[in-house]
């Protein structure tokens, strides 16, 4: 199992569109804290990082989405199971790596946001809900991975996860309170304030983690069944 993980971080690192992505993720996150802390009068440090998370989404989206569809767009899966043939272990190190590489993304970024945040608008507000902030981001990243597991196209995976994240829910929730169930508005609980989160924290982390066991279960399903 170790090998198997070891090996797909190696990919993982070495594959370009993934490497740029975590590096752009981190990149923009300073920026925009940057740019929030500068002209929002009295934010603090805190408050401007937890203000870009929901742009800061497509990161780990795009980071999902690119590692998986650049194993099916030619013989890199079929060659991975080759090497690894039980499904099992090379699905739980497929995962186990994207996680890793997710989770380092997410507090990377975070942690580039609110250092740059605290240089421009200084504050000593407690950074927990940044720690919070990038757990949703992981989570998010874990949910768009395992969609794009499922479908194995980069088009779809990707139109899928970034509508049902950031098209869908500002629709949805001009009309109904039901918005509130959707991966992005149940994970912000994670970080949000008391008064602004739509759901308490451990809700809405259980059904953020509710989402991805669906999706990662139907994708663990085809993944074990279909053809490489």
């Amino acid at each position: 199992m170790g090998g198997a993980v070891a090996a797909e971080l190696v990919k993982i690192w070495t594959l370009p569109a993934a490497a740029a992505t975590a590096l752009g993720t981190a990149l923009a996150a300073a920026l925009l804290t940057g740019v929030v802390a500068a002209s929002a009068d009295g934010i603090d440090a805190v408050a401007a990082v937890l203000a870009v998370v929901p742009p800061l989404q497509v990161g780990p989206v795009l980071l999902g989405v690119l590692i998986v569809a650049s194993e099916y767009s030619g013989t890199q899966a079929r060659t991975t199971l080759t090497a690894v043939p039980d499904r099992t272990v090379a699905l739980v190190g497929k995962t186990t790596a994207f996680l890793v590489a997710v989770t380092a993304t997410s507090a990377a970024s975070c942690a580039a946001g609110l250092v740059v945040a605290r240089v421009v608008a200084g504050g000593t507000a407690s950074p927990s809900p940044v720690a919070g902030a990038a757990a949703h981001l992981a989570l998010i990243g874990l949910l768009a991975f395992a969609l794009a597991l499922l479908l194995r196209a980069l088009v779809p995976a990707l139109v899928g996860a970034l509508g049902t994240l950031l098209v869908v829910p500002p629709m949805l929730a001009s009309v109904t309170e039901h918005a509130r169930w959707l991966p992005d508005r149940a994970g912000s609980a994670l970080y949000l304030p008391d008064s602004a989160a739509v759901l308490a924290p451990g809700v809405g982390l259980l059904v953020l983690v509710g989402w991805i066991t669906v999706v990662g279960g139907a994708a663990a399903w085809a993944f074990l069944l279909r053809d490489a």
